[in-house]
């Protein structure tokens, strides 16, 4: 059994608030000296990363597609242990699923499964006596799901809040705060930025979430939200754990691409890799010249920002020291922007030249869920392995796949690259849904180099 108190945050749709309500509570609770989690429902990276920074411990996906949902409870239960709060951050509207299904990949499902109760955030600006009918309606649309209360954002004056909770009060809806216009600023680093400024520590970014937390420390009922929290019941889960089998006799060094504040990828992988035997050494791509002393394998998670290309492109030392690893055969697993750091150029910048292909920039995004079958014997699965993975990019590499792909799926030609120890791809995994790849990606970094004296690929 797992007690943990904990609360969903979502919303009627996206643009509420949502995401600095939720960064700001923390922040709040943080504050206060109480030890608290966060987690983001769905595949984003950087409202993740923005729910850690201001929790103090990793921000962690709950995605029911990518992990599976018997795994949902189990990885919570991982990622809270011994928190006083844990706070799940939705993902678009409370009922909404990019895949269209909602019944088990919305953050409603992920709430019930959770056995959490919800607090709505809702974007007031235009409303009136309405927002009782909308609460209703989604109170009622789910008999299930625990609706617990709601917060209020864009609020206009005094007058406009007083009408507002008159109204929740007789739909008896609990009400957990009341923001002004003024009182949620959008402050946090664009998004153009990605994760860079949590894995930096930027001053910037530890700057906008103090004060969001400041702002929900003076507009929201931290006492009432936290007894809701804990009227949440046990889970009857276990908690997960990256332990899959026996480590690795020796202990590999393993680059993991980051910064000081974490990884380009999930929590999970780290821990993954160190349950395997792993040495696990931070290298940042955008500063680092040199890997870490002996690595012997790389692993590059797909939050990399597409924006940061030139300081990839400048960074030629770490480019060099790349390029030689994945000649030599190591393993070098790239998803998402890494794959186009390991190709020969990208906007006309050159990079890591691994890879016999040119990357350019798209305007607009290829963004959703792939069902993959491995199309060639990698470190990350034996050919017919299937997984899901998750794409999220604007640059298009050409040609798509090399001699031997990566992967293949439905309605699109084969795509990626796999090449001596390299598996690069723009579908990025979650590898709490298959931690073999952590001991087979361990385990090949233990062995001797396979390939001595080899002119690396034009």
């Amino acid at each position: 059994m797992t007690a943990v108190p904990r609360l969903v945050f979502s919303a009627p749709s996206s643009g509420h608030g949502t995401n600095a309500l939720s960064v700001g509570l923390l922040a709040a609770l943080v504050d206060r000296g109480l030890d608290v989690a966060g987690f983001k429902v769905g595949p984003d990276h950087v409202d993740a990363a923005y729910l850690g920074l201001a929790a103090g411990r990793p921000g962690r996906n709950l995605d029911p597609r990518l992990i599976g949902a018997d795994r949902l409870g189990p990885l919570f239960a991982h990622g809270a242990q011994g928190a006083a709060l844990a706070l799940v951050q939705g993902t678009m509207g409370l009922y909404d699923s990019v895949a269209g299904r909602p019944e088990a990949e919305s953050t409603a499902a992920v709430a019930t499964a959770l056995r959490s109760p919800v607090v709505l955030v809702i974007d007031v600006a235009a409303m009136g006596q309405s927002v009782a009918a909308l609460v209703h309606g989604f109170r009622s649309y789910d008999e299930q799901l625990w609706l617990g209360g709601v917060i209020l954002t864009q609020v206009a004056s005094g007058r406009h809040e007083s009408m507002l909770r008159e109204a929740l009060d007789d739909v008896g809806m609990p009400v957990y705060g009341a923001l002004r216009r003024h009182e949620l600023p959008p402050v946090l680093p664009a998004r153009r930025h990605g994760v860079v400024p949590v894995l930096a520590r930027d001053a910037e970014a530890s700057r906008a979430v103090r004060r969001l937390g400041e702002a929900v420390a003076g507009t929201v009922d931290l006492e009432r939200l936290l007894a809701l929290a804990r009227s949440a019941p046990a889970l009857s889960v276990p908690a997960w754990s990256p332990a899959t089998g026996t480590p690795v006799g020796e202990t590999p060094v393993v680059a993991l691409a980051g910064g000081p504040g974490g990884s380009y990828g999930h929590p999970e992988t780290a821990e993954l890799l160190r349950a395997a035997g792993a040495q696990v050494v931070t290298v940042d791509p955008l500063r680092d010249e040199a890997l870490p002393a002996g690595t012997r394998a790389l692993v590059v998670g797909g939050a990399l920002p597409e924006s940061y290309a030139r300081d990839l492109s400048a960074n030629r030392r770490l480019c060099i020291a790349v390029a030689e690893l994945a000649r030599t055969g190591r393993p070098v697993l790239a998803e998402g922007t890494g794959l186009l750091w390991l190709a020969r150029e990208l906007d006309g910048l050159p990079m890591c030249g691994v890879l016999d292909a040119i990357g350019v920039s798209r305007d607009g995004l290829v963004v959703g869920y792939r069902e993959a079958i491995a199309q060639s014997d990698s470190v990350v699965a034996r050919t017919g392995a299937t997984v899901v993975g998750y794409k999220q990019h604007g640059a298009v590499l050409t040609p798509r796949s090399g001699q031997r792909a990566a992967w293949s799926w439905e309605g699109g030609t084969p795509e990626g690259f796999v090449w001596r120890g390299v598996h690069a791809s723009q579908l990025g995994l979650h590898w709490a849904a298959y931690p073999e790849i952590a001991t087979r990606l361990v385990t090949a970094a233990a062995l001797p180099s396979p390939v001595e004296g080899v002119a690396a690929p034009a």
